[in-house]
């Protein structure tokens, strides 16, 4: 699972834009939209969900779930490498 602020957290960490998501992920920037207007937990189509997650991992985001052994506590995002590399 993946929470519209991680997602949005995701984003920002690596300076993407909406429309580079979508585009990196075939998805429509909609659909992206959606995903970040959510609650909390994002919904909605899995097959969706995995595509944003694999673009994020790709580009060296690590998603850290709630109940994931961590430093912290909680949500949140961890990039795994330096922008650009």
């Amino acid at each position: 699972m993946i929470s519209s602020g991680q997602l949005k957290a995701a984003r920002a960490l690596l300076g993407m834009d909406r429309k580079t998501l979508a585009e990196r992920s075939g998805l429509s920037l909609p659909t992206i939209q959606r995903m970040e207007s959510a609650e909390d937990v994002v919904g909605g189509n899995v097959e969706s969900l995995v595509r944003v997650v694999e673009v994020l991992k790709a580009a060296g985001i690590e998603l850290i779930g709630e109940n994931d052994v961590c430093q912290g506590r909680g949500r949140g995002v961890r990039l795994t490498r330096p922008r650009g590399d």
